[in-house]
């Protein structure tokens, strides 16, 4: 058996040290024979020598051990199926039942974890607190007989194996990576636990497809290295990590192997020198080192490679399923039952059921489109140029039309050429020369396969695509696209697998539907022109079991069309464009629209779509393909989409805000969480968002990165190992480094949340899709918040209508002009159903562009003649850019100032009115008191008083000046009175009165 040379001794110390003790305490031992002692060499010396010494398998129970002798160099070693036996040091051949790498070993057994392999689990992000150990002392790689398998939940487990080569080497593994869910890596260390240097496509292991062994290489250098394969699972999306699977260990470059290994129960080595051994065949086995196998009793059964033979069960409907025979000359069919082979089970026993007799023959259906039939019993495809519903005979399209080439597959009596179908199981080759897939008339369905983990594979390659004349000229959008209706009918765990391969570089799960699916229908759209295989892999459990429980669980295709396929059959036929009249190649042949130009329904001539509308991608005829650009948005010069060029108008109340969002337009990131797993992993929600794209093309880009992101080298080779995909919105799941190897963030399933840009509107609903403010807190300003609407054309399992997105730009002139991207503090996630997820972008640069209106004007005091005007903007300002405000000015002034001249021109006039006023009342008021001065007279000497109406006026009489003595003298009666002072010395007043009597005076 092959030694780890890390026991081996020092050859002089150990030789001088045994005969010390053996020769003076052992002289009365019995002599050692080949029984009691076996040969290792020392280490090799500086010049790549050895020795050979003789070690006892219990010390001290014989003396005179064979002495030490020179051994074969450091770098000596036997050819695949020989070993190197230690007494002659000569390579001998192997004998049957066991086999030898030579300068190798190979694990290829796993029962139980070999000697020198520890399994090892850590947890990836414990916290201070928290007991690693605890969390993952039951995750660790699992035996599987003829694989190890990994764990599935979020522990960091390691396999590790050290091995010390003499010489460079190498390592080899075949594995199943088929889950982007887990992080798997390889990486070697030497013994100062140093990481050798390796390209990122050794270290990181590339995905396979379900059911696929890929063989991944690695050289070593000379002495020791130590190997780790480690996974880590993320299991945040809902769905069951797969694990990664491992077998076929096999390491090169080792010094010797000094033992043949034997073979495995169920395997055997027919001759001497074998380098291998053989899978025993089916209802056989062997025990373990066999040079042949055994058959089994007639009761019993075996599965290839099988260690012991099981007895066989009665028959079932479990055991037997139904085709449909071809059609024959007189295009007739029937229904025929066949055992799952291989056959276990027995009829003849007790509760055991018998085949069912063949159906009745019954007419055949019909061609599918695009072919016809010839002879009742094969359909061929129609020829170029011509067309058929797969009912009646090829015709050729009429003049204005061209054929609608495609795949369109709704009738399953024959697999067609061009679709292939496969058994494949990870652990037997039992169901390798089965058919995946039955045809069963109206449909195709999943077979009975060898077991019920087998995967059941149904493949269609497609060589390319090849548009329309009338879509020739059209630039970027859709080359073609698949569309499948189908149905699951299980009672366990099955899945059905969607994947896609590329020009055959690499095999990716498109989407995946888990348990029982109603009948529906999925498309998938291809963006470019490639050749590409499309395949279904059908699993009914991936629990491996030997007797079988769910053979009735099946899965059923109806249909499968693909658009636009090279070599496709034309079904019908597309009217096409046509040279104008005018033209010098006037013509009925079909020509290409130039980009942008749609086929007019009258003419059959190309016509520019109108401004601010686009082609749909796969219909060109008539002026509705042309269709409007959403509000927000306008279209590129090809009419291939619409775009929003980072600016936005909007009217309301007679007044019109401009936005400038071009300092968004850059793509930005937004990490939120947080998040926990079950077990208390931790990852983040990474969205790289892009507002307006490039001219509609989208600009952000999400990877699966296993380094770092900023150096990758996106048009190298290394990245066919890497997923990214370009989108308005991405989201990838972000893994943080943890210091236990990881020395980088990782990051995981990057998906495309919005690759169509639907418009821009204040509205809160656009196209279906709800942008719900009430999920953000409520804008209290005056300026209001614009909504981008998108949507991604590739509808999920989970989200039937295909994932959207909305990001709200809010004013916020608080912040900068790139301000801050939030999610919904209720949706943490970013979405609260898993399809439409919401944004909220506050920033400057969200508000509108100043105008006139949104600052006003100051003026100051009137100094010297000069009078200063400030302006200021108006308060919160909710504006940016735009227009600036006005420098600070002067004017020229006067000292009074109009307003006030006009007040006291104004004040003058007011007083000379009032004064004429005062004299024309106080003359008034004089006339008054005389009028009364008479009434009184009167009164005084006829003793009594006139009637009142009259005023003491008789009628027709005419007021007299008079003069009145009164006891309140006036002014002009103190003059009087004054000058008269001097005549009779008593003061009085005289007032002269007018009568019609003689002429009176009244002193007093």
């Amino acid at each position: 058996m092959w030694k780890s040379p890390f026991g081996f001794f020092s050859a002089f110390c150990f030789l001088f040290i045994l005969n010390a003790q053996s020769a003076s305490a052992n002289r009365d031992l019995r002599s050692c024979n080949e029984t009691d002692y076996y040969y290792e060499y020392t280490e090799c010396d500086s010049t790549g020598s050895r020795w050979r010494v003789a070690v006892p398998h219990s010390q001290g129970s014989c003396s005179d051990l064979p002495p030490p002798v020179r051994g074969t160099d450091c770098s000596f070693s036997c050819v695949a199926g020989e070993f190197l036996e230690m007494s002659t040091q000569q390579c001998t051949p192997c004998a049957s039942g066991s086999y030898s790498l030579g300068s190798g070993v190979r694990f290829d057994q796993w029962d139980t974890i070999p000697t020198g392999f520890t399994s090892m689990a850590t947890y990836m992000d414990p916290g201070p607190s928290r007991d690693d150990t605890q969390a993952c002392n039951s995750s660790s790689w699992t035996p599987q007989g003829t694989y190890l398998e990994s764990s599935r939940d979020e522990c960091t487990v390691s396999l590790v194996y050290a091995v010390h080569l003499e010489k460079q080497g190498s390592v080899s593994f075949s594995y199943q990576y088929p889950d982007n869910n887990i992080f798997f890596e390889f990486y070697v260390q030497n013994e100062q636990c140093q990481e050798m240097a390796q390209a990122d496509d050794q270290k990181w292991i590339k995905l396979t497809t379900n059911g696929e062994w890929v063989t991944h290489m690695v050289n070593l250098k000379s002495g020791t290295n130590i190997l780790y394969w480690r996974t880590t699972g993320i299991p945040v999306g809902g769905k069951m990590i797969k694990p990664v699977l491992l077998k076929n260990i096999q390491i090169e470059g080792v010094a010797y192997t000094s033992e043949c290994f034997p073979c495995r129960p169920g395997w055997f080595s027919p001759s001497a020198g074998s380098s291998s051994c053989q899978s025993c065949p089916r209802n056989t086995t062997s025990t373990k080192g066999a040079s042949s196998c055994s058959p089994c009793p007639d009761t019993q059964y075996s599965q290839g490679g099988s260690a012991e033979c099981k007895e066989r069960p009665p028959c079932s409907e479990k055991d037997y399923f139904q085709i449909h025979t071809a059609c024959d000359n007189e295009g007739k069919t029937r229904v025929l039952y066949r055992w799952v082979e291989p056959k276990i089970c027995v009829e003849n026993v007790t509760g055991a059921v018998t085949l069912p007799p063949t159906g009745e023959r019954e007419p055949c259906p019909p061609c599918n489109p695009g072919y016809h039939n010839s002879n009742n019993s094969i359909c061929f495809p129609c020829p170029p140029g011509t067309h058929s519903d797969g009912t009646t005979d090829c015709k050729e399209c009429p003049a204005g039309t061209e054929p609608v080439l495609g795949y369109e597959y709704k009738w399953w009596n024959v697999l067609p050429s061009n679709m292939k179908t496969s058994c494949f199981n990870l652990g037997n080759s039992n169901c390798d020369d089965m058919n995946g897939w039955e045809v069963a008339g109206d449909h195709i369905r999943s077979g009975a396969g060898g077991s019920d983990n087998d995967y059941l594979i149904l493949n269609l390659h497609v060589p390319g695509f090849k548009l329309p004349t009338s879509l020739a000229g059209m630039t970027g959008g859709e080359f073609g696209r698949i569309t499948f209706v189908f149905e699951t009918i299980c009672s366990a765990d099955c899945e059905l697998y969607f994947m896609m391969d590329v020009n055959r570089k690499s095999t990716t799960v498109v989407e995946s539907w888990e348990g029982t699916k109603e009948k529906q229908s999925y498309t998938h759209s291809m963006t470019k022109n490639a050749s590409v295989s499309y395949t279904w892999a059908f699993q009914r459990t991936n629990q491996a079991m030997d007797v079988r429980r769910y053979v009735s669980d099946v899965v059923k295709l109806y249909s499968v069309s693909v658009t636009n396929v090279q070599d496709g059959a034309a079904s019908g036929c597309r009217a096409c464009a046509l040279l104008s009249q005018n033209s010098q190649r006037s013509g009925s042949s079909c020509i290409p629209c130039p980009a942008g130009y749609y086929i007019d329904t009258g003419t059959n001539h190309c016509k520019e779509c109108p401004p601010n509308t686009y082609l749909a991608g796969h219909h060109t005829y008539g002026r509705d393909a042309c269709v409007p650009c959403g509000p927000g948005s306008s279209s590129n010069k090809d009419h291939s989409r619409c775009y929003s060029d980072c600016s936005f108008f909007h009217t309301e109340n007679n007044h019109t805000w401009i936005f400038d969002l071009s300092s968004l337009s850059a793509v930005a990131s937004l990490t939120n969480g947080p998040s926990f797993t079950s077990k208390g992993t931790k990852y983040l929600h990474n969205f790289n968002i892009s507002l307006c794209g490039h001219e509609g093309k989208q600009a952000a880009v999400c990877t699966d990165n296993v380094t770092d992101l900023s150096t990758k080298d996106m048009q190298g080779d290394s990245a066919q190992f890497v997923n990214s995909v370009e989108s308005f919105i991405c989201q990838s799941t972000i893994i943080p480094a943890d210091g236990r190897g990881f020395r980088a963030a990782l990051a995981s399933q990057s998906i495309s949340l919005a690759d169509t840009f639907l418009g821009a509107t204040v509205d809160s609903v656009l196209d279906g899709v709800n942008a719900k403010p009430e999920l953000f807190p409520e804008n209290t300003k005056e300026v209001p918040d614009i909504n981008f609407f998108y949507k991604s054309t590739q509808t999920t399992a989970s989200c039937e209508r295909g994932r959207s997105a909305v990001i709200t730009v809010r004013c916020n002139p608080e912040l900068t002009e790139r301000g801050k991207l939030l999610v919904p503090s209720s949706c943490p996630a970013g979405t609260c159903d898993g399809c439409t997820f919401h944004f909220l972008w506050e920033s400057e640069s969200g508000c509108p562009r100043c105008t006139g209106d949104d600052h006003h004007q100051i003026e100051g005091a009137c100094k010297g003649g000069t009078q200063e005007i400030l302006y200021m903007w108006n308060e919160p300002k909710l504006c940016t850019k735009g227009v600036s405000l006005p420098v600070r000015s002067s004017a020229p002034c006067e000292a009074i100032a109009l307003w006030l001249k006009v007040g006291g021109g104004g004040g003058a006039f007011m007083a000379v009115l009032l004064i004429s006023l005062t004299c024309y009342f106080w003359k008034k008021n004089k006339r008054l008191q005389y009028k009364y001065s008479r009434l009184v007279m009167s009164a005084n000497k006829e003793c009594e008083l006139p009637a009142a109406d009259s005023c003491a006026l008789t009628e027709g009489e005419e007021p007299e000046d008079d003069v009145v003595y009164s006891q309140k003298p006036s002014l002009l009666g103190k003059l009087r009175a004054i000058a008269n002072k001097g005549n009779n010395g008593e003061s009085s007043e005289s007032v002269q009165l007018n009568s019609s009597q003689s002429e009176r005076w009244v002193w007093g």
